[in-house]
């Protein structure tokens, strides 16, 4: 049995419980054991955590970790590396892998390589349906059991109304959220960036807001109609806001994330980073950034979900419409969140919650806050340090940002996963 860990003399920034001051927090048998001034704890290890903030460890709702299939971009191990290193503790594992994660084998494949990993949580997702083919419903139940917590055919929507509505009926069974890719590709067929001068500058073919706004006022006419539980991925329109704001005001079961490229970039970043900016939703008009950014502060999203997709050079380094969609995010959510804080669009406390307490009321997951017996999954961050992001140093296997040399401010310095140090400074291990 491993000692207690005492993390000692931090600004503990606890938003489920309602707590930000300087206090200890005690680790005991991978549970939070104590949280207060001056604890003590015979033969506990002790980090102190001076002048940095000590929050529940960040939760992302939305990974793409390629395994398997795909292990050139990313594995379980390499994007478990990542995660630590972005103050992650958990993550939720998308299902488009080759094979999909539509049988309980691959669930049960991915929590495998995790736990071998032996660093963050890792929580699949299944497929909504069969081959992610939008045609035919999975077995929810089997793959729930196996140890999925939402299902998804995220990256692909669901066109048929018919079928998202019997998937919103058939999951109320379990009581887990349907998460959607929200896309008309009646609409965006073709395109390869939002529409905008930008876009028609350039030359690309639009893909019009309406493709998301449409699919998303259709799924919510189905949760009213049915009920059961509705997870926006992505969120990237300021029409899309005004929808899920208002379904919430009429009390539905709809909850939304955003990532961190929606709401610190915008259509302009194409012409500076190219391929490394085109992403699905693709980057929106200002005027979508700010609805985002408003959204996150008033409660309309939820959580902050980095969409983490890894990419090989030869995905991105050809002509922009053939390029892929999508970008690592792990390591770099932390700082790009803060910049909301400093700009005084977030509160600290709002921008801790949509990492942590957020994300795991969205689904149900273990953690997200410091309360006494919670699972000892913790994060250290320097508030203070400044630092130019460097995708060759990534733990991700892929480079694909367009956030490489950016200034930032804020890194994490220790994520602790069930009372054992991850990551510090730099260096991941199985228990540092």
């Amino acid at each position: 049995m491993s000692p207690p860990l005492l993390i000692r003399g931090g600004r503990v920034i606890d938003p489920a419980n309602g707590m930000d001051a300087r206090a200890d927090v005690l680790l005991r048998d991978g549970k939070v054991a104590a949280v207060g001034p001056d604890l003590r704890a015979d033969g506990a290890r002790v980090v102190d955590a001076t002048g940095q903030w000590v929050v529940p460890g960040f939760i992302d709702l939305h990974v793409h970790l390629r395994e398997p299939g795909e292990e050139g971009k990313e594995t379980v191990l390499t994007g478990a590396r990542a995660a630590v290193a972005g103050g992650f503790t958990a993550v939720v594992a998308m299902p488009n892998t080759r094979p999909v994660n539509d049988t309980t084998l691959v669930t049960e494949l991915v929590l495998s390589r995790a736990r071998a990993a032996d660093l963050c949580r890792v929580y699949p997702a299944g497929a909504i349906t069969r081959g992610l083919k939008g045609e035919e419903l999975t077995d929810h139940g089997d793959l729930m059991a196996a140890g999925c917590v939402c299902i998804t055919d995220d990256g692909r929507p669901i066109m048929s109304a018919s079928l998202m509505r019997r998937a919103l009926q058939w999951a109320q069974q379990f009581d887990v959220p349907v998460m959607v890719h929200e896309e008309d590709l009646t609409l965006s067929a073709g395109g390869a960036m939002t529409a905008g001068e930008v876009g028609t500058r350039l030359g690309h073919l639009p893909i019009p807001p309406s493709a998301e706004v449409a699919m998303v006022a259709r799924d919510v006419v189905l949760l009213e109609e049915v009920g059961g539980r509705l997870h926006i991925a992505h969120l990237s329109c300021e029409g899309s806001v005004r929808l899920v704001r208002e379904a919430k005001r009429r009390g539905l079961r709809i909850t939304a994330e955003a990532a961190p490229h929606h709401f610190r970039l915008d259509h302009a970043a194409v012409e500076e980073h190219g391929t490394h900016a085109k992403m699905n939703p693709p980057l929106r008009l200002p005027s979508d950034v700010r609805a985002v950014q408003e959204a996150l502060a008033d409660g309309t999203v939820d959580a902050i979900a980095t969409d983490h997709a890894p990419h090989g050079p030869a995905d991105k380094l050809v002509e922009f419409d053939k390029a892929m969609n999508g970008i690592i995010g792990l390591e770099t959510a932390l700082p790009l969140t803060l910049e909301l804080v400093h700009a005084g669009k977030l509160s600290v406390s709002r921008a801790v919650e949509l990492l942590t307490a957020g994300p795991a009321r969205v689904f149900g997951l273990p953690g997200g806050q410091l309360g006494v017996g919670a699972p000892a999954d913790v994060t250290l961050v320097d508030p203070e340090a400044r630092w130019t992001v460097d995708a060759t140093r990534f733990f991700s296997r892929s480079r694909n940002t367009p956030f490489h040399g950016r200034s930032v401010q804020g890194r994490v310095t220790h994520t602790v996963v069930g009372g054992h140090i991850k990551y510090r400074n730099g260096e991941v291990g199985g228990s540092l």
